[in-house]
């Protein structure tokens, strides 16, 4: 009696293939492993310092009423965070805060007008926090000086011992190294699959296919298991690299891994409905990279993959928060060193999967099979 055929095992007899030839193209693993790694090693041989930013507070009882904070408060480079004090803390202790000023009158009348305090920990780069202390506030502080009392008198002066607490070092891996793993995954799902599905198509693999007994769900299905394993694969290279040779923070260890990779396995999978879109409007091979560009560009520079999203104008960062590359990278360092879970990051992987519902609903329009 003849034998029914195996649709699964011809799903995975494509994906061998797949994956075999994926590791044999030199541009699959540049792109996917070479670059990021490249990046990885650039700014870990840097230092251990994190993105800079002047994201502040003040403490609880500061003085509003002077120009200082005013200056502060409308200056372009500086974000006042406004929090409760025991929220503020856990800020300063996961490095999401630079500072905490704390700006009271002076009682002694011949001295300054107010004394100025800053609480910091040990989460943020000292050298941020020394820059920000020592030439960004006192300029401000001079700036108030030449305007209102010449050489006379100085209106505030900084305390020079700057109060630390406790907090887990946020080293510029930490950030940059979440940033280069979805790129890796963005740009593997999109250029990938687009000139995978493409060229299947264009060298009538795909045609080929047709004359086997084996559905059409199933050889997409082998295709695209191959792209994920050959991208899992990729983001374990890429992360031991960053802990073992840079010491990228994983708080929790093994369970952080655990979790980064169930999130970059969703992540890929929403990326790889983009390449989906390219590989069905491009009438040419040629046509590919400007259709991926158009997905993949504007991630990459408006993601915060180099720095953090709080550095544009405010007029383009809503743009920047609804890009799915920007929630894969912040779900991310929640999950590597501030310790969250899968569930409390549940509203960037919920942005995650309505981007993955409409761009497969997208694709389904799309795709073409000849």
């Amino acid at each position: 009696m003849q034998e029914n055929y195996s649709q699964l095992r011809g799903m995975l007899a494509i994906t061998r293939a797949s994956l075999r030839a994926t590791f044999r193209s030199p541009s699959a693993v540049v792109f996917s492993i070479g670059f990021p790694l490249i990046f990885i090693l650039v700014f870990g041989f840097l230092g251990g310092g994190g993105n800079v930013s002047f994201k502040i507070a003040f403490a609880e009882g500061s003085d509003t009423s002077n120009g200082i904070y005013k200056a502060l408060r409308n200056f372009p480079a500086v974000k006042v965070v406004e929090k409760t004090p025991e929220e503020e803390k856990e800020d300063l202790e996961k490095g999401r805060l630079l500072a905490i000023l704390d700006i009271r009158k002076n009682a002694d009348t011949t001295g300054a007008d107010y004394q100025i305090g800053l609480k910091s920990s040990e989460a943020v780069n000292m050298q941020n926090l020394t820059f920000f202390k020592d030439v960004f506030l006192s300029g401000v502080i001079s700036q108030i000086n030449n305007a209102k009392y010449g050489h006379i008198k100085s209106v505030a002066q900084i305390n020079p011992q700057i109060e630390k607490i406790p907090g887990r070092v946020y080293r510029t891996i930490d950030f940059i190294l979440p940033g280069q793993l979805g790129f890796s995954l963005l740009s593997a799902g999109i250029f990938g699959v687009a000139f995978l599905f493409f060229n299947l198509r264009q060298q009538l693999v795909l045609k080929r296919f047709f004359a086997t007994p084996i559905r059409r769900s199933y050889i997409v299905l082998g295709e695209a298991l191959s792209r994920v394993i050959f991208q899992m694969i990729t983001a374990v290279i890429i992360i031991g690299v960053g802990t073992l040779a840079f010491h990228f923070t994983l708080v929790k260890g093994f369970e952080t891994f655990i979790e980064i990779m169930l999130l970059s396995f969703l992540a890929l999978i929403v990326f790889m409905g983009f390449g989906f879109v390219v590989s069905g409007v491009a009438k040419n091979e040629s046509t590919i990279p400007p259709f991926a560009n158009l997905f993949t560009l504007p991630q990459f520079l408006l993601a915060g993959t180099f720095f953090s999203i709080d550095a544009f104008p405010s007029w383009l960062q809503p743009i920047c928060k609804i890009l799915p590359l920007t929630h894969f990278n912040n779900a991310m360092r929640n999950i590597a060193f501030e310790g969250a879970s899968l569930l409390s990051c549940w509203r960037e992987i919920g942005i995650l999967a309505i981007w993955g519902v409409v761009i497969y609903a997208i694709a389904i329009k799309v795709f073409k099979w000849e």
